[in-house]
């Protein structure tokens, strides 16, 4: 398993930052590894618990895809789970007043399936890499709402 906390500051109010964050469509504007992001079903629906992703990623040389649903939904935070034959991933993004703006703490976890989870201590060295673009790209977009 791998799992990657990450607490930062930006200046933007806390229930723009959720609004924003609960489309996962967003994903590939502060998600380094996200290549594409499209919401399946009826686009133009309200975003609630069980609304749905296909996400397409690129970890080094490695394409992945995965479908992404909202698992939950509050003011302060957004808790998606994505899954595919491989491994189950977690992004748990939680949101709290800071000043004039917002403390984030953004969490992945990753599950292996399988032979997949002898890959764990490789793609952990993986994850923290991406983890300090993850911090810069969604400081960057949250602060441009």
């Amino acid at each position: 398993m791998v799992n990657v906390v990450r607490t930062f500051e930006v200046q933007v109010n806390p229930s723009v930052a959720i609004a924003y964050l609960k489309d996962f469509t967003h994903s590939v504007e502060w998600d380094p590894g996200t290549v594409a992001c499209e919401r399946i079903g009826d686009a133009s629906a309200p975003i609630e618990v069980g609304a749905k992703w296909h996400n397409t990623s690129k970890l080094i040389f490695i394409n992945t895809e995965l479908e992404y649903e909202l698992q939950e939904l509050h003011a302060d935070r957004v808790l998606f789970r994505g899954t595919n034959k491989t491994a189950t991933s977690y992004d748990d993004i939680r949101i709290e007043p800071s000043g004039a703006g917002a403390k984030v703490t953004y969490e992945a976890t990753v599950k292996f399936n399988g032979v997949a989870a002898l890959t764990d201590p490789v793609m952990k060295l993986i994850f923290l890499q991406l983890a300090k673009g993850t911090v810069r790209d969604l400081t960057a977009a949250l602060e441009k709402l």
